[in-house]
């Protein structure tokens, strides 16, 4: 739910800047299937008819998964915004390979959000002792957001990248290539 909040902060924002959503259809995603088919996989893995059925395939599905985002994004890396979202995916990437398919979450941000240890496969675990832990999900949403849950410093850069993607791409829609007034063109060489 994380990158929903990001989406909808990437469109406001771009609109307050004077942006326009024609700037989000000129963006040439390369293996945009890649990133869709990837977080798809991660929605169906977490939902419970699946997770409650999973067994020992639900760490390696969410590591690979998690890796093919990451390597579409990875490959769209020179469009403005995704180099902090590739960021944000390693982070996160890491954490979970690092606890075995798993990324753990901190038991005091779990209950904050009145939740327990996740009974089934899960994309959050608790851990009594995760390697790499600041970069696990260490932080909660409050409790009056909608879809509330915990979060990583990785989920924090991927929602910037995703914010920083939309905005700029929506304030380059139709950006004209004029020069200020006083500046010349430059001369053609003969």
């Amino acid at each position: 739910m994380f990158i929903l909040y990001a989406i909808l902060i990437g469109l406001i924002l771009g609109f307050l800047v004077g942006g326009r959503p024609a700037g989000l259809a000129e963006l040439q995603l390369r293996w945009a299937w890649v990133i869709m088919a990837g977080l798809l996989v991660q929605v169906v893995l977490f939902s419970e008819a699946v997770s409650e059925r999973v067994g020992d395939l639900g760490p390696p599905i969410y590591v690979a998964s998690t890796a093919a985002v990451l390597a579409a994004v990875v490959a769209n890396r020179a469009i403005p915004g995704m180099a902090v979202l590739a960021l944000g995916a390693a982070s996160n990437l890491a954490a979970i390979v690092a606890n075995g398919g798993y990324m753990p979450a901190d038991p005091a941000a779990m209950a904050s959000l009145g939740k327990a240890d996740p009974t089934t496969y899960s994309n959050s675990a608790v851990m009594p002792d995760p390697a790499l832990a600041p970069l696990t999900d260490i932080f909660a949403l409050p409790t009056w957001v909608p879809f509330a849950n915990v979060f990583s410093v990785g989920d924090v850069l991927i929602g910037i990248g995703v914010v920083l993607t939309i905005v700029l791409a929506m304030r380059s829609a139709g950006a004209p290539d004029v020069k200020p007034p006083g500046v010349a063109a430059p001369a053609a060489r003969s």
